[in-house]
């Protein structure tokens, strides 16, 4: 199967790309690694995760200054984790536009579930129809916290 085309979109000097070939894998990891959900994430791990996941790359006059990534089938399910916008990009509603742009992507169309977990954004995300679990009761979980620090340590990273 071929790679699909690049879906990019542009807004003044900003531009949100899906193409792989664009994404500055320094940029995404130094901040994924001060982030709440994967302190101290190797690049070897965050280079994985997107290469079997499609990323969505949030660029300022060519300079990556966002991101996020959708773990997908492309038809049934997706999963939105890796989400940010840098601090001073932050209050010009380019969260909101990469939110817009995700769920606008050809892909992501008739999705049966999309889920996402967050610490401290469910104001923005509930602006996207995003609610609590309907029934927590039906889903169940393994959470390992530190998996991304074993899987460096064992050389899987």
């Amino acid at each position: 199967m071929s790679a699909a085309p690049a879906f990019v979109v542009s807004r003044g000097d900003y531009e949100i790309s899906t193409d792989p070939a664009r994404l500055d894998f320094a940029a995404v990891h130094a901040y994924l690694t001060r982030s709440y959900w994967s302190p101290g994430i190797s690049r070897a791990l965050v280079e994985r995760a997107a290469a079997h996941s499609m990323s969505f790359g949030l660029y300022h006059a060519g300079e990556q200054i966002g991101y996020a990534r959708v773990v997908t089938d492309r038809t049934t399910f997706a999963y939105l984790c890796d989400v940010y916008v840098l601090e001073a990009h932050r209050g010009q509603g380019l969260s909101k536009w990469l939110m817009r742009t995700i769920q606008a992507h050809p892909d992501l169309q008739h999705l049966r579930r999309f889920m996402l977990a967050t610490r401290d954004a469910h104001g923005l995300y509930a602006a996207f129809q995003f609610t609590p679990l309907a029934h927590p009761e039906r889903l169940m979980e393994i959470v390992v916290p530190q998996a991304h620090l074993t899987a460096a340590a064992a050389g899987r990273a």
